[in-house]
């Protein structure tokens, strides 16, 4: 009789037994076989073992999943952390200063040489005016950033005339760029500079890029600014080139992030709270365009941005 194994786990082996020759049994017993069964280890317990070796896979996995999302969230809490102290101490700072300049100028208004002297009243009333509206303006800055991260941001839309608002934002740092010895070369060339925008956020995204260029110059060098627009593919292009200190390549990654400022240690030689170029990008993109950022450190950076143009 033949066997056979249909799983294909086992090896049969029949095995003859005969009555020997001359012996009492030969012709008086049938012939019998032995059949002998092997089994195929390596298929038997390969089988056996599948659902545990999938069982132990999965479970290393999910180890390893729980490990790492741990390990991430004690990093982004680290760094929220670190960010919401840097926070702390810039708003500290920035606020300390107006603070302690009213504050002066409130004791020097109870003089009464002061008080008798009008010139002098007007030029104390205007120190608390401007640091007043300079501690509003920090407060403005901070509730657009929350704005734009509850898409709380109210937009206007209209039609906008870029070189005009450039041309327009520059004028109000001729004193700054003065300064510093600096100047402004305008290189408006596109032919058409019409895109649907906002007025308000776009003016105060290019005050924002002037600005940035302004804080980050170098001691004792002349500002440089660039200022150019061009139309390509049915968009307009705009670049701000600056000869300041520029910023490192981690810098560089970073820049955008909401609150991120390159670290100085303890000086607070440059003034805000990192907010600057988070709220540009939010305005770029908000407008449906692209900003990219090139910088070499020590030489200065070029924001290039890409608007589309208004149909």
């Amino acid at each position: 009789m033949a066997l056979s194994d249909s799983l294909n786990n086992f090896y049969p082996r029949p095995v003859a037994i005969l009555s020997l020759p001359s012996s009492l049994s030969e012709n008086l017993a049938n012939d019998e076989a032995l059949h002998l069964v092997v089994l195929n280890l390596n298929k038997y317990v390969i089988k056996s073992l599948t659902l545990n070796i999938i069982l132990v896979v999965l479970f290393t996995a999910l180890i390893v999943t729980a490990f790492y999302v741990t390990v991430y969230t004690m990093l982004r809490q680290k760094k929220l952390s670190d960010i919401k102290n840097d926070f702390i101490n810039n708003m500290t700072h920035e606020f300390k200063t107006p603070i302690a300049t009213i504050s002066l100028a409130v004791d020097a208004l109870k003089n009464e040489k002061v008080l008798s002297n009008r010139d002098k009243m007007n030029y104390f009333s205007g120190i608390i005016k401007e640091e007043n509206q300079r501690m509003n303006k920090q407060v403005e800055t901070i509730l657009k950033a929350s704005q734009f991260d509850k898409q709380e941001a109210d937009f206007e839309k209209e039609s906008l005339h870029v070189h005009d608002i450039i041309y327009s934002v520059v004028d109000n740092f001729v004193l700054q760029l003065s300064d510093k010895n600096g100047d402004a070369d305008l290189n408006l060339e596109a032919s058409n500079d019409v895109i649907l925008g906002d007025e308000v956020h776009f003016t105060n995204l290019v005050n924002n890029l002037i600005d940035n260029a302004v804080k980050y110059s170098k001691d004792n060098v002349p500002i440089h600014l660039k200022i150019s627009s061009s139309n390509k593919n049915g968009k307009l292009i705009l670049q701000f080139e600056d000869n300041g200190i520029g910023m490192s390549k981690d810098t560089q990654k970073r820049v955008f992030e909401k609150f991120y400022r390159a670290h100085t240690g303890n000086l607070h030689n440059v003034k805000g709270f990192g907010l600057g170029l988070s709220y540009v990008k939010s305005v770029v993109q908000t407008h449906n365009g692209q900003i990219k950022l090139d910088s070499v450190l020590g030489k200065g950076s070029t924001f290039t941005i890409e608007f589309p143009l208004e149909q």
